[in-house]
């Protein structure tokens, strides 16, 4: 025969809370990444380039996922975040693309260990990585590429467009990268 459990206020609030606390947390975000895509190989460029840390918007610079900044506001991926700060995410995958395209040059980053006499420097600021009210991801980027030897300056602005296929995040994602990958063709052609 079992006896009956009698739990005062005290007793039924601390069996009920913890489920309660649980019930209404919120899910384990999803962890996203921007994967480096290959592009057309060249065969000159500086002996040694060093990627400057890359110059981010500040309204992108937050472990949250921007879907869009249409219509004066930010549509934030509340559970979709990056999974490493975005700054630093690109200049890795910028660091790793234009190596695959420039075989001949050594490609660091600033914010590596390794120093170098560097032959040229590449500054990137990241000006809108969103997606437009058409359904289009879209990247504004300056990039200023400075040679030591002998000294001179190439800059350039780029606006890149890449469709989404569907409308969540990893498409947006995907576009990204492929966006990312036209910005390194861009880069690696400025440091011919």
């Amino acid at each position: 025969m079992t006896t009956p459990i009698k739990l005062g206020r005290r007793g039924f609030a601390g069996a009920v809370l913890p489920l309660l606390a649980g019930a209404c947390s919120s899910p384990e975000p999803n962890y996203f990444t921007i994967a480096p895509r290959d592009g057309p190989v060249l065969p000159g460029g500086p002996r040694i380039v060093m990627v400057k840390d890359i110059g981010l918007a500040s309204y992108l610079d937050r472990k949250e996922v921007v879907r869009s900044s249409e219509d004066y506001k930010l549509d934030i991926r509340a559970n979709d975040w990056w999974g490493e700060p975005l700054g630093g995410l690109i200049g890795r995958v910028l660091v790793v693309e234009l190596s695959q395209r420039l075989p001949n040059c050594k490609v660091y980053s600033e914010a590596g260990s390794i120093t170098a006499d560097y032959n040229a420097t590449v500054g990137v600021n990241i000006q809108r990585l969103d997606a437009d009210r058409a359904g289009s991801l879209i990247l504004a980027a300056q990039v200023a590429v400075e040679f030591n030897r002998p000294r001179r300056l190439a800059a350039r602005n780029f606006t890149i467009s890449r469709p989404l296929g569907t409308p969540g995040t990893p498409a947006l994602v995907a576009a990204i990268s492929d966006a990312l990958g036209e910005l390194a063709d861009g880069v690696a052609t400025l440091l011919q």
